[in-house]
């Protein structure tokens, strides 16, 4: 049973009072930060690539502040959505003062990057005394008041007692969205969660009998308009469906990923007659796409892309190396990145196609001329397989090349940034609610020294704060969607949401893992396998460093104006 409900300190002034006030001052912080660091990378009025890597820790440090301001702002926003519908409850209310509480003290006392690197206010070069000076009565109010034992024990015990629901709290959803979540729980509950960790140990694929049930709940055509047979719905339906997938097992969650991913580089390229052809077809699971864009010795760097594409006689052979390929035997289509000019440097050379190819198998993974592969053995992220590919000659049809006009690549690739990050995001937040749901139940169920171990205030404290940063990672990945959907450009929250939430739901795992403590490295324990699957999500879709990068130029051009 939960412990006696502790007394909660209250600050003198509403909490959303306090939390609307900390945003401001910490908004403002930033816009010094930015001014600051960007003085250490400008070359006359340009921002210097060259100064950006020597700065790296500033920049990415800034990238790292930045998305703390616009969590504690979205964290923000929702507590007022919910306290203006009546809905703003206990619950919520003591995430939002934890939350507030415990991203206030990071800020100003070093905000983790990853376990070892942590980044201060005096490596954005500002001084103690400026500090001091954004260090309001308001955020000292919130840092003293909201992360204290009663707020954490109270936060927990709220969580026990809402253990099997869909969220922890109140997520902040419209009635459809809610909706959508239960049919896809009870999906995943009854297809999925039984035989997540099985299909994980053995490295299976996940069953295509699953697949087809997904296409049938309309997974695969979520977002592509109905008049090329989708559902015509937003990437707020794409992550409560990812969120929900993802929390039982993330291979399950991804699948639907190369579809989005597929669909929307042809909504956005594509011709109207590929866009007939292929969109019905990815839709319904007729067809199943994999992206085939990164090289052996590229990663991120898609700019020195060596693959070739040489158009011979109405016909496009393609030649060259890819790796970490995602479910490329099922596939049926592949969306292959080339470089057809190879006068043109970097990425003005590349060009898409939608490379068709014939379903394989493990003992045959590729039946077509001109492609071979094998398998790359992974920890997690499993029940798709990875794979390096090589193609000779490898054939696709003129009509193939999307958009067809060659040199657009990079570019249409750059349309599907927004929506990838977004959904990886929201699978990241399904992982990590995975990782509370077994260190809760695993804290209520095992008795050591005469009680549960959730009893302990380390393992009460470790649920609390998970739960919390679940639903801060939550309402930005769920704020970037909004973006998106209202057609706005969303780039800088995508990437935001992604960076945090691969960081909670690598945290969340972890200390799930710690809460079983040697159990948990056993590998019959689904926690060994939601810690391997939140590890990938800190790097595929723009590692972490990447991402901080990308994040820090969008803030030193807008933030401190070029």
């Amino acid at each position: 049973m939960p412990t006696a409900a502790v007394p909660i300190e209250t600050p003198e002034r509403p909490l959303l009072d306090l939390t609307q006030s900390a945003v401001a001052t910490v908004d403002a912080l930033l816009d010094t930060a930015a001014a600051k660091v960007r003085a250490q990378v400008v070359d006359g009025d340009r921002i210097s690539s060259s100064a950006m890597e020597r700065e790296q820790r500033a920049t990415h440090g800034l990238a790292w502040l930045a998305t703390y301001v616009e969590a504690l702002r979205q964290l923000d926003a929702y507590g007022k959505r919910l306290s203006d519908q009546g809905a703003f409850g206990e619950l919520e209310e003591c995430m939002v003062s934890l939350g507030f509480s415990e991203y206030l003290s990071q800020v100003f006392g070093g905000i983790p990057m990853n376990q070892t690197e942590f980044i201060r206010l005096t490596d954005l070069y500002l001084d103690e005394p400026t500090i001091a000076g954004f260090r309001t009565q308001d955020i000292e109010s919130l840092i003293s008041s909201g992360n204290t034992t009663s707020v954490r024990s109270k936060i927990t015990n709220l969580v026990r007692h809402q253990a099997g629901q869909s969220t922890f709290g109140n997520p902040g959803l419209d009635d459809t969205m809610e909706q959508i979540r239960n049919e896809m729980r009870r999906f995943a509950e009854d297809n999925v969660a039984p035989h997540a960790h099985e299909w994980h140990l053995k490295n299976e694929y996940i069953p295509l009998d699953v697949v087809s049930q997904m296409a049938e709940l309309g997974v695969f055509g979520l977002t592509i308009p109905e008049e090329y047979g989708g559902l015509g719905l937003g990437k707020e339906a794409m992550c409560v469906v990812s969120e929900e997938l993802s929390r039982a097992y993330i291979g399950v969650g991804s699948l639907g990923t190369r579809s989005e991913i597929a669909a929307e580089l042809i909504l956005c390229g594509g011709t109207e007659e590929q866009k007939q052809k292929w969109l019905p077809k990815i839709a319904s699971a007729e067809i199943l796409p994999t992206a085939v864009f990164t090289e052996p010795n590229t990663g991120s760097d898609l700019a020195s892309l060596k693959t070739r594409a040489i158009k011979k006689d109405g016909i496009w052979k393609i030649s060259g190396n890819k790796t970490w390929i995602t479910h490329p035997v099922r596939a049926d289509v592949m969306t292959l990145l080339a470089r057809t000019n190879p006068d043109e440097p970097g990425y003005k050379g590349l060009s898409m196609f939608l490379a068709e190819k014939p379903r394989g198998s493990d003992e045959d993974p590729f039946p077509a001329t001109g492609m071979s592969g094998g398998e790359i053995e992974v920890l997690g992220y499993r029940g798709m397989k990875e794979y390096e590919i090589a193609f000779d000659d490898f054939e696709v049809a003129e009509d193939n090349l999307l958009g067809g006009v060659e040199g657009e690549g990079f570019k249409q690739l750059m349309q599907t940034f927004e929506g990838a990050r977004i959904q990886t995001a929201a699978r990241a937040i399904g992982v990590a609610q995975s990782a509370v749901d077994l260190g809760l139940r695993y804290a209520e169920d095992r008795i050591q020294f005469g009680k549960a171990l959730i009893e302990f205030p380390r393992v009460s404290d470790k649920l609390a704060l998970m739960a919390t940063e679940v639903m801060i990672a939550r309402q930005l990945t769920y704020f970037s969607a909004w973006e998106k959907d209202s057609g706005r450009r969303c780039d800088l929250e995508a990437g935001m949401a992604k960076l945090l939430g691969a960081r909670v739901a690598w945290a969340a795992a972890d200390n799930a893992l710690q809460i079983h403590g040697g159990n948990g490295f056993a590998l019959e324990y689904a926690i060994s396998r939601v810690l391997c699957d939140a590890r990938i999500l800190n790097i595929f879709e723009g590692a972490a460093e990447i991402q901080a990068q990308v994040i820090a130029r969008r803030i030193l051009e807008t933030r401190a104006g070029t």
